[in-house]
């Protein structure tokens, strides 16, 4: 049984498989990802839809099977295709793209909390010593005199 991608307009949240991508979300990814163009020389197969190859992406990332294991039968390609296509569209910087749109439209609607936002830091051991040691800078005009 094949899926249908192009009668899809059921929200995420209204009973829809995590993997189908809605209008909405589809309006917003399209625009973002690369073009190719097509050559009439060695035209060879039609390659699938982009929107079909995305529901394709999501399902082996929603449900956690091999990228091989990919049913022909749900209508997304194959599963090296999905892969190459979410290869090239990471490349592209596609995803940054649409987390910047999405987080843009978010704050412009007041959505988002920044009250909560977390910011993270890491610190990486110089296993070898490193080149040598830096004279630590006083974040204050004069020291306090020592209250002990």
């Amino acid at each position: 049984m094949a899926v249908s991608v192009s009668g899809v307009g059921r929200c995420l949240g209204m009973g829809a498989s995590p993997w189908i991508v809605s209008d909405a979300l589809w309006e917003r990814i399209e625009p973002l990802l690369p073009r190719k163009e097509r050559r009439f020389r060695h035209p060879g197969r039609k390659p699938l839809p982009d929107r079909q190859v995305l529901c394709g992406i999501l399902f082996v990332l929603h449900t956690g099977i091999q990228w091989e294991y990919l049913p022909q039968e749900l209508g997304f390609g194959s599963g090296m295709t999905c892969w190459r296509r979410l290869r090239d569209w990471n490349e592209a910087g596609v995803w940054q793209q649409l987390h910047e749109v999405l987080l843009a439209e978010l704050n412009a609607a007041a959505r988002l909390d920044w009250s909560r936002a977390v910011v993270d830091s890491s610190h990486v051991r110089a296993v070898k010593g490193g080149t040598g040691r830096d004279r630590v800078r006083s974040i204050v005009p004069e020291p306090d005199r020592n209250t002990t």
